[in-house]
């Protein structure tokens, strides 16, 4: 027999296999509008919104970063796909649109069936929090380019929003109130500090007990970020007015904030009204880092922001802690020349 494919590395029936073990996860995220089945060239999804007046698409796409090496180092890869769609659909909430599907791209330098399985398993589990199909993806083998165990994911998705309910910051002004929602940790950001700081300089391992955190280390640094999607759509669906809103990722408060305020506004934190979760004491310690370093890089505890006028907030944060969520009140927004955040 000549050359094959699976002697360059590839191996097809294992990519075949994985595709039929995945295709229930897959499905059970479907939607009355996926009008087409796994396999084809591409994901058919019906179009037609009439409920709104001028539907507006919003499409989002990011990855999960150097969170994998610690899902690597503890072999747990069944909530990384939480993470990768939670990314995505955040990005796309904050605009006040509602996820309708979502793909994922996934290289590694082996196809591992039980790994890419646990994976996708995560990928539907985030679909589900989010109220979104999975309607498709790709997983590549790239044998000589990727070490076999390595992998990589990144996830696309598309939402939608009336025009007319476009929350895009234009409305925030001096007075309003910020109301923040609790992250589960650091989510999916700044861990090539966390690495190359805990893991790599001060030596803790994944299994490492630490005071507070009540799990390992590495547990601790896993959960998965939080998905904000159906407690909030359903606020907005209430009646909740919001100016504005934003997803603390990569630039933490520092770098966030600014996007969604009008100019000669700033958002002012009242540091002591709510309290980050213990693994950033941990690393804020371990590395003597300055607090402003800490709010660039880290959601500190906060991994939405709400902007409303103060009159409505009250109401908001009754609607937030119906759908269970824990909302705090964390600032207001005043009339500043300079610095876009200051924290008090």
């Amino acid at each position: 027999m000549g050359f094959t494919y699976r002697d360059a590395g590839v191996d097809v029936e294992g990519g075949n296999r994985f595709v039929s073990r995945i295709a229930p996860l897959v499905k059970a995220t479907f939607s009355d509008r996926v009008i087409t089945d796994i396999g084809g060239f591409g994901a058919l999804f019906k179009g037609s919104f009439p409920g709104m007046s001028d539907p507006v698409l919003v499409s989002g796409t990011d990855g999960v970063g150097t969170k994998l090496k610690l899902a690597h180092w503890m072999n747990k890869h069944d909530t990384i796909g939480i993470d990768a769609v939670a990314m995505c659909v955040n990005d796309l909430l904050v605009s006040g649109a509602a996820p309708l599907f979502f793909l994922d791209y996934i290289a590694c330098g082996r196809l591992n069936e039980d790994v890419m399985v646990q994976v996708v398993g995560g990928i539907a589990e985030g679909c589900r929090i989010a109220g979104c199909s999975l309607v498709g993806g790709e997983t590549a083998e790239h044998p000589g380019v990727m070490s076999p165990d390595d992998y990589d994911i990144a996830g696309f998705a598309v939402g939608v929003v009336d025009r007319p309910k476009i929350i895009d910051g234009k409305k925030i002004r001096p007075g309003d109130a910020i109301v923040g929602l609790p992250s589960s940790g650091v989510h999916s950001n700044g861990f090539s500090m966390i690495r190359k700081l805990l893991f790599e300089e001060k030596k803790y391992r994944p299994d490492s007990r630490v005071a507070d955190l009540g799990v390992p280390l590495g547990e601790a640094l896993l959960a998965p970020t939080r998905i904000y999607c159906r407690p909030v759509l359903g606020c907005l669906e209430g009646g909740a007015r919001i100016k504005g809103m934003v997803h603390i990722t990569g630039g933490g408060f520092y770098e966030n904030i600014p996007r969604i305020l009008p100019e000669g506004t700033a958002a002012v934190i009242d540091r002591s009204s709510f309290t980050p979760h213990p693994v950033f004491a941990l690393i804020q310690r371990e590395g003597q880092v300055e607090e402003r370093e800490m709010f660039t890089t880290f959601n500190m505890g906060i991994g939405l922001m709400m902007m409303a006028d103060r009159t409505d907030a009250d109401a908001l944060i009754g609607m937030l802690r119906e759908a269970g969520e824990k909302p705090v009140m964390i600032g207001t927004v005043e009339e500043r020349t300079a610095g876009a955040v200051v924290l008090v």
